[in-house]
């Protein structure tokens, strides 16, 4: 029997990556990482990115599979049934694209399922991962934590979107902070506890070390080494990724909170000072009934997220 796979992109706000994926399985059978370069207009990066899909689907071809769908797994805001972009902070040359349609109008014989990447990680979490080692689990957050921060909701087993496809959009929280001189500043979640804010918080803190050139990977990676610095800028990052779990924890009532890329990527150094935070602010009980791990499928969680709005369609 000839195989049907789901070719899926994993579009962020650093890179963009076009997987084939089995539906059954999760697995990826191919994967090509191309950056997302989100300042740039959509129209202009739009060619290259239709140049990946079509070598996937012909090496797929080639391999005696078919393709049965194309499925997207990007950020919001968005109006999902119809696949288009609002104003996703983390792509801004992005706004207001019709991407289904942009995607349907260039793939005729394929159907195209757009998801925010938030309800994608936490379909591909509870569906092909932690889901699987935790049989009985009803009541999952996954949250992106990547450039940007998003998130998406199982509750009673059943993806939430909300009254207007923006449940899940976490990283818009307002957040209260204070400058150095002691006034209040308002901000939200995202511009403290995503991979951006990771890197803000290293140029805030030690600007002799980091200025606008740093970048996610280049802190992450000095992190990695045990770099007190680069520590000391995670370990604000897990603080502040703390006290927005908070609210969730208090707001949800999750059995588990998963994150994804900066989870995976630092572990404890992040998850640890989070933990702290949920541990001393969350109502007791939540907090007690609330595990917070990084992502089960690990490195993976994207990429099978990018076939994911395809596999709930019941595509495949």
């Amino acid at each position: 029997m000839t195989a049907t796979t789901i070719i899926g992109l994993d579009i962020g706000g650093t890179k963009t990556a076009v997987v084939e994926g089995d539906p059954e399985t999760g697995a990826t059978l191919q994967r090509t990482e191309i950056p997302t370069e989100a300042r740039t207009p959509f129209a202009s990066r739009f060619p290259e990115i239709a140049a990946v899909i079509d070598r996937t689907r012909d090496s797929a071809v080639g391999a005696a599979r078919h393709v049965r769908a194309i499925s997207v797994s990007v950020g919001g805001p968005l109006r999902i049934r119809d696949g288009v972009l609002l104003d996703p902070p983390h792509l801004p040359g992005w706004h207001g694209v019709a991407l289904r349609a942009a995607l349907a109008d260039r793939y005729p014989a394929l159907p195209v399922y757009v998801e925010h990447d938030g309800n994608a990680g936490a379909l591909a979490e509870y569906h092909f991962g932690i889901g699987r080692r935790m049989p009985s689990l009803r009541h999952l957050v996954f949250l992106t934590a990547g450039t940007g921060l998003g998130g998406g909701i199982i509750a009673n087993g059943v993806l939430v979107r909300g009254a207007s496809d923006t449940a899940g959009e976490f990283g818009f929280f307002p957040m209260v902070t204070r400058a150095v001189n002691g006034t209040r500043e308002e901000t939200i979640w995202d511009s403290l506890a995503s991979g951006t804010a990771l890197v803000h918080h290293a140029r805030t803190m030690f600007p002799d070390r980091w200025d606008a050139r740093a970048t996610i990977r280049g802190v992450v990676d000095a992190a990695l080494a045990d770099d007190r610095d680069a520590l000391a800028a995670v370990a604000r990052t897990g603080e502040w990724l703390g006290r927005g779990i908070t609210l969730v924890i208090t707001a949800l009532n999750p059995e588990v909170i998963v994150v994804g890329t900066l989870g995976v990527a630092l572990g404890e150094r992040l998850l640890a000072p989070a933990r702290a935070v949920v541990a001393a602010t969350a109502l007791p009980a939540a907090a007690r009934a609330c595990t917070i791990v990084p992502a089960s499928l690990g490195t993976r969680v994207g990429d099978v997220a990018a076939i994911m709005a395809a596999v709930a369609a019941g595509a495949g």
